[in-house]
């Protein structure tokens, strides 16, 4: 039962770390734009390499 005196502790931490990390992010925008990444993900934007003829 001593090691719960370490473990208790240290999950509360590691979920305060983590419920903090998320406030962040929210509070930094990175929510804020749901769609543009999946349609830049699936841009085509580059063009196609000139084609060279075969020696």
């Amino acid at each position: 039962m001593e090691v719960m005196v370490i473990l208790v502790p240290l999950a509360l931490g590691l979920g305060l770390v983590g419920l903090l990390g998320f406030l962040w992010s929210l509070k930094s925008g990175q929510y804020d734009d749901l769609e543009g990444a999946a349609w830049r993900a699936i841009a085509d934007d580059d063009e196609p390499a000139p084609r060279t003829p075969a020696d």
